[in-house]
């Protein structure tokens, strides 16, 4: 072979070798470069909700996902926060939610942002829908201070309803029984017919196949009252179905809260369900000592295989109405037929031996207060009666040198609505001892909103702008009831888990990038009876569907709030 020859092929080897090289070194680099993401969360606390301890480390978000958690000490981000002596959780899960209302009046939900709730779950007995056209119309003829058009009819339609006008957190439902026996029923004392029943029965698959978690229920109100066990069994049936839940407010929770439970662990036993109790506590003094008792029921429901939680909120005291201190019967047909019976004197004189007698069927919540100082009045709806809020029922009922009972009468009669009441009822040494239960959840009952506007109208229950940084901070920072890391799981998974939401609750690759960051030693908060229209404090950074809707301790203004689905949902698609 000539010289010219061999260095021709020697060429011509390496003109065909040279690119693998090259390419070889190029695939070499890509493995070694460093990842990227839209936002980097660096020198965290990671609490990913699976009740472990935390570690330091990072969490990577692409577009509204969590991209990756762990160490990540080589990556980068477009966006980046050092989170150094912070927290980094999932988002909050709010287990019972009134922010409909205050969603319509103001879509950043400050309130519960500021606190880490990235997931507003509503449905206490009432949802936002099924409506028909004569619950529409009631239901814009009896607004307070915040009025609007309703322009829904479904479930569905009035959540994607709040989508549409703009929310910060994700929301999520149950279909209201009382809701569904409105639409059928009315505010009758009486069973369903049978076709009513199956129309509410198909209202909840409706319901159920459009997203909705489960059936919710609200049974010391009137119409709620009125439903029998078979009447909740039969449309548990139908959510059970769908994977559904049952989440009840029970038909008591203090006089007879053993039999009442007995109704819940039925309709789940019955039905085939999960069961959740809501805002579970001991009402009245002399109930105080059923602790055990109620924690051993639900405990030996949950060995015999049925799936039992309860959700509370931080206080010694409950947030309803007047409604909740007069028998039922007086309130059936609805408000205008309850307050047309409590002008009738024979009428008015009933009820107000009722309300100071300790009730056999029902549900008294003035006489478990002890006394009308225990009885807060918080909200009216009469501009005229304004100047009563935060004054307790006994001020109120000197400075008209009435009784109590009269007052509570009149005031429902004068203001046009059932009058936002705070009842003092609880014990502490309960509360704390229900926070540490292995199936606790945490809730607000309320709306979530801001020291401003119309919002300064009323005077809310405190829990509105304090329930879960005052777990954090009160609970588990300053009173050690639980470690921070089993907070966080009842806060995230457990819910999450319990409602089976997909996808929300954990820090996990693949979740939705919904985030909670916060100082553990600053966290808590500051509203009060007195003053209850004040931020919590300590919440640094939220993230919801990978939009960051707190900076700082600041509101963004972000709006990226979408709707949770329940299991039903997915099955339907």
């Amino acid at each position: 072979m000539g010289f010219i020859e061999i260095i021709s092929k020697r060429l011509f080897h390496i003109s065909i070798t040279l690119p693998k090289i090259l390419l070889a070194l190029l695939l070499i680099g890509g493995c070694t470069a460093p990842p990227s993401y839209d936002v980097l969360i660096r020198n965290g606390r990671i609490m990913d909700g699976s009740g472990e301890a935390g570690y330091i480390g990072a969490v990577g978000i692409n577009a509204d996902t969590i991209a990756a958690v762990g160490e990540l000490s080589n990556a980068t981000g477009l966006v980046e926060i050092d989170a150094t002596g912070l927290v980094v959780a999932p988002g909050f899960i709010n287990m019972l939610s009134w922010a409909p209302v205050s969603l319509i009046e103001d879509g950043k939900s400050q309130s519960d942002i500021r606190q880490g709730v990235t997931l507003e779950v509503f449905g206490e007995g009432w949802s936002i829908g099924p409506l028909n056209e004569g619950m529409k119309k009631n239901q814009e003829e009896t607004q307070g201070d915040i009025k609007f058009d309703v322009a829904w009819t479904t479930l569905e339609e009035g959540l994607q309803f709040l989508v549409d006008k703009g929310i910060s957190p994700n929301i999520a439902s149950f279909v209201g029984a009382t809701t569904l026996r409105i639409h059928q029923v009315g505010y009758e004392d009486r069973p369903p017919t049978e076709a009513e029943l199956d129309s509410m029965k198909i209202l909840v698959r409706q319901a159920m196949e459009d997203g909705a978690l489960g059936v919710g229920s609200s049974l010391i109100y009137a119409p709620a009252f009125y439903s029998s066990t078979e009447e909740l069994i039969e449309l548990c049936k139908v959510a059970s179905g769908y994977n559904g839940m049952y989440i009840s407010h029970m038909r008591s929770e203090g006089e007879k809260i053993l039999e009442s439970l007995d109704e819940l662990i039925r309709i789940a036993d019955e039905a085939g369900i999960r069961a959740e109790v809501y805002h579970l506590k001991q009402g009245g003094k002399v109930n105080w000592p059923k602790y055990e008792a109620v924690v051993a029921k639900i405990d030996s429901a949950r060995q015999a295989g049925l799936h039992i939680t309860a959700d509370m909120y931080n206080y010694t005291a409950g947030a309803t109405g007047l409604d909740a201190s007069m028998p039922p019967w007086v309130q059936e047909g609805g408000y205008e037929k309850w307050a047309e019976r409590l002008q009738d004197p024979l009428i008015r004189a009933r009820v107000i031996r009722e309300m100071k007698t300790k009730a056999e069927d029902w549900e008294n919540l003035y006489e478990a207060a002890g006394s009308a100082e225990n009885l807060l009045l918080v909200g009216f709806k009469n501009d005229t009666l304004k100047y009563l809020t935060g004054k307790s029922l006994a001020e109120v009922a000197a400075m008209r040198n009435q009784s109590p009972e009269e007052t509570a009468i009149d005031l429902v009669v004068q203001d046009g609505s059932r009058v936002g009441t705070v009842y003092f009822l609880m014990s502490e040494e309960n509360v704390k001892k229900q926070i540490a239960l292995p199936w606790m959840s945490f809730c607000s009952d309320s709306g979530s909103l801001a020291p401003e506007g119309v919002f300064l109208k009323s005077n809310p229950h405190p829990r509105a702008y304090g329930n879960f940084a005052r777990l954090l901070g009160k609970y588990v920072r300053d009173e050690k009831v639980i470690p921070l890391e089993e907070a966080i799981h009842k806060l995230t998974t457990l819910p999450a888990t319990n409602l089976k939401i997909e996808g929300r609750g954990a820090l996990k690759e693949g979740y939705f990038a919904d985030l909670a960051i916060f100082n553990p030693d600053e966290i808590r908060d500051h509203a009060t009876f007195e003053n209850p229209h004040q931020y919590a404090t300590g919440m640094v950074h939220v993230f919801v569907n990978g939009t960051q809707v707190l900076s700082e301790g600041e509101h963004t203004g972000a709006l990226p709030g979408r709707v949770v689905h329940g299991p039903g949902w997915k099955q339907s698609q």
